[in-house]
């Protein structure tokens, strides 16, 4: 082989290795470096994106720049962008879904863990919760996708900061018939708000059954969240449609109850639980937001009484398998702080005793996932 073919060949590998920023895959391995060629001391690379105008192709660039950069000079580096063919879009898009092109990847033989978030009422802080738990889980080491399901009330992206500078929802990237998610502090988010027309993210969603069911089913088949560890659902408050439709979906989902510490809210919670099991779902705990928190001076504040989540706890474990009290998170200033930035308190404030309450529910959760026992493994021979 010549010079010029034994350095085509290692940038080639070198640039193979650069992961796509959206599909967390290397370039080789997705088919997107279209050529590379080397002639006189300089090496021209030609990538094939995914889509027109796709949103990380500065990135991509310079990651493939700086990866040819480390066996030659900078200014002898040629890069094109371009776009992959309708039928390279099809191959992708197929191979990325594999075998189950068309269903719901996460069945019960999945590896993938379903959490559903729950509540009995509403302004119980479960989605702000759910956010820091996403995250929380991901600084675990585990890969997580998140859905928003509280289509009426969605607040996910604002939470994690999935907003560009002029507060608009940042928008997955579609790939065919292919939803990518965006990925905020290494969470997959889907959520309704970022397939809402251009100046509509403020108005209301008047969506009923059938609309709401086809949302969520739509966003457990046509979102590719990859391999992923664990996929929490931020469900809607009560026991509504989107409820019970997540119930027919994913009937083998775990479920966690969030309620406050005042007992009206802790009896309307025990429902969300009741409902849940009906559908074959499993309680796996009881969450307590808005706990008694205490003040620099050492008084305690029960904003909102105390013993709530203990009552949901006893109640569920009254009904069947017993359900225990994981957390109880204490009233915060960093946790509200931190949603209203978008940037989890989990991350802003991790020793806040909001940010360890949350942590340790997260690293209780990683550590109690399913046996793998008796289940199939997606193993094959290459």
């Amino acid at each position: 082989m010549t010079a010029d073919g034994d350095l085509a060949g290692a940038v080639r590998t070198a640039v193979g290795a650069v992961i796509d920023p959206e599909l967390r895959r290397p370039l080789g391995e997705l088919d997107m470096i279209r050529s590379v060629t080397a002639s006189d001391d300089r090496v021209r690379i030609e990538i094939a994106l995914t889509i027109v105008g796709c949103p990380a192709s500065d990135r991509i660039e310079r990651d493939v720049r700086a990866a040819a950069a480390t066996l030659l000079p900078a200014e002898r580096i040629d890069v094109e962008l371009g776009v992959m063919t309708p039928e390279q879009r099809a191959a992708l898009t197929e191979r990325l879904r594999g075998a189950r092109a068309r269903g719901i990847p996460f069945t019960r033989d999945s590896l993938t863990r379903v959490i559903a978030v729950t509540s009995g009422k509403g302004g119980v802080g479960k989605s702000t919760l759910t956010a820091n738990l996403a995250v929380a889980l991901a600084r675990t080491g585990r890969s997580v996708g998140l859905v928003d399901a509280d289509v009426h009330g969605f607040s996910i992206p604002g939470l994690l900061g999935l907003v560009d500078a002029a507060g608009r929802t940042v928008r997955p990237t579609k790939i065919d018939d292919l939803i990518v998610p965006p990925i905020a502090h290494g969470v997959k988010v889907v959520s309704i708000g970022m397939f809402l027309r251009e100046g509509d993210e403020g108005r209301a969603v008047a969506w009923r059954g059938p609309m709401l069911h086809r949302t969520v089913q739509q966003f457990l088949t046509d979102v590719w969240f990859g391999d992923i560890d664990v996929l929490l659902i931020d469900m809607p408050p009560g026991t509504g449609d989107i409820a019970i439709s997540v119930g027919q979906l994913l009937p083998h989902a775990d479920v966690l109850v969030v309620t406050t510490p005042q007992h009206a809210a802790a009896d309307v919670a025990v429902r969300s639980g009741t409902v849940a099991r009906q559908t074959g779902q499993r309680v796996v705990g009881v969450v307590e937001n808005m706990a008694p928190m205490t003040l620099p001076d050492g008084t305690v504040l029960d904003l909102f009484g105390s013993g709530g989540g203990d009552a949901v706890a006893r109640a569920l474990s009254a009904e069947g398998d017993a359900v225990p009290l994981l957390a109880s998170v204490p009233l915060s200033p960093a946790l509200r702080a931190g949603g209203d930035a978008g940037l989890p308190v989990v991350l802003a404030a991790p020793d806040d005793p909001a940010g360890r309450a949350i942590t340790h529910l997260a690293e209780q959760l990683a550590a109690s996932g399913p046996s793998l026992a008796g289940r199939a493994l997606p193993l094959g021979v290459r």
